[in-house]
């Protein structure tokens, strides 16, 4: 019997110690109050927006992470809130939208500074070439982000994707209905975004921290219109 009571013992001296000498003795990174943001433990990306950036862990985009984007249709100018970030792509690498409801309109991103001979749009036929092609994109590191259409995917894939966010570094950005707010999901960030006249609303979902006390208004760059730089819809799986 010496070894169970020699486990309780240890138990009960572990449950005895203060909360923040637990903290303090496990990895940096792997504990954050509840009352402020975590630090991410890769890089991070501006978004462009400095109100939206103050609420995100780390100050802007998690660079090896799934972020995903909710909004009840398309259309509401989300790729407006993209906008920033793609226009600051670096000489050489690609932009991967995959399977998008609407088409891009080209005239609004290259006035956003995106570049057009490095944008790939692809629209796979079935939903499985939709996540293969996303994973591909991502651990091929030779793209900036990743942005990807999908109203029906279950949690497995959804992790497949956090994974391959993180070992290669590159965000991935996921688009889905509003709908699946409720649905548990492995993604670090979740944005939920709505069209409002001349701004675009964002209501953070999901981030590592305390919940958001409100939505924010971001204004439309210069350059976005009010259809998110799409102009003609197009098939989806």
């Amino acid at each position: 019997m010496a070894l169970p009571l020699r486990r309780a013992a240890e138990a009960g001296s572990l449950a005895a110690t203060p909360a923040h000498d637990i903290a303090a003795a496990l990895p940096a990174g792997s504990v954050w109050p509840a009352s402020r943001l975590a630090q991410p433990p890769g890089p991070v990306l501006p978004t462009g927006f400095a109100a939206l950036d103050a609420e995100l862990p780390g100050g802007g985009w998690p660079a090896g992470a799934l972020i995903e984007l909710l909004a009840e249709r398309p259309g509401v100018g989300e790729l407006s809130l993209l906008l920033p970030l793609l226009g600051a792509t670096p000489p050489g690498r690609w932009i991967v939208c995959l399977a998008p409801p609407l088409l891009p309109y080209a005239p609004a991103l290259a006035r956003a500074g995106v570049p057009l001979t490095h944008l790939l749009v692809v629209r796979p036929e079935r939903r499985e070439d939709l996540l293969w092609s996303a994973r591909q994109a991502l651990l091929s590191g030779t793209c900036a982000c990743v942005l990807a259409w999908a109203p029906r995917i279950d949690n497995g894939a959804l992790r497949r994707l956090q994974l391959a966010a993180e070992e290669s570094t590159t965000p991935m950005f996921l688009f889905r209905p509003l709908a699946t707010a409720a649905q548990a999901s492995p993604a670090v960030l979740r944005l939920v975004l709505s069209a409002h006249p001349r701004a675009l609303q964002v209501r953070i979902l999901k981030r590592r921290g305390p919940p958001a006390a409100a939505a924010l208004l971001l204004p439309r760059p210069a350059t976005a219109t009010p259809t998110a730089c799409a102009n003609q819809r197009v098939g989806a799986p």
